[in-house]
């Protein structure tokens, strides 16, 4: 199967990866992995080197706001919110308005619109981490530095302690 043949999402995020001269081109699972442990288990990874998504709806401006955080931390609301101002539940309609994303497949890059990202510090515990790919087959390879690098995103600490 060609690129060509793959949803769209994960051709939007495969072609960002190529235009910022990313190593890794996405890979296509053959199981969805819409949580972490589920593309943990498809890699053959720890849950923590999962970089899951996060959306958050910002109440004040409408807009959406990702956190990209290790798969074995839970995000804490309070602390994204003092970051960004209150927040509420993003349900899937946002989201995929929103991201151009379905829940499951959440990449932190390629949004079809303009998404506030916050990357969390407890990725940095690790050297590789994989990341959704605009799917939930879709699945791409970097390291945490890579990551801020993609996005242009700040790192704070936004999860709940271990």
């Amino acid at each position: 199967m060609t690129l060509e043949d793959r949803p769209e999402g994960f051709q939007r995020v495969s072609q960002a990866l190529a235009l910022r001269g990313h190593p890794h081109a996405p890979l296509w699972l053959d199981v969805p992995a819409r949580t972490s442990q589920e593309a943990a288990d498809a890699l053959g990874v720890g849950v923590g080197q999962i970089a899951k998504s996060v959306i958050f709806r910002r109440k004040a401006a409408e807009g959406a706001v990702l956190v990209v955080a290790s798969g074995d931390r839970r995000v804490d609301e309070k602390r994204v919110a003092a970051l960004t101002g209150p927040l509420g539940r993003a349900d899937a309609d946002f989201v995929k308005a929103a991201t151009g994303f379905s829940i499951g497949g959440v990449s932190p890059l390629a949004h079809s619109g303009p998404v506030l990202t916050l990357i969390d510090r407890e990725l940095f515990r690790f050297d590789l981490i994989w990341a959704a790919a605009g799917h939930p087959n879709g699945v791409f390879r970097l390291s945490p530095d890579e990551l801020v690098r993609l996005t242009g995103a700040p790192v704070e600490d936004v999860v709940l302690a271990p």
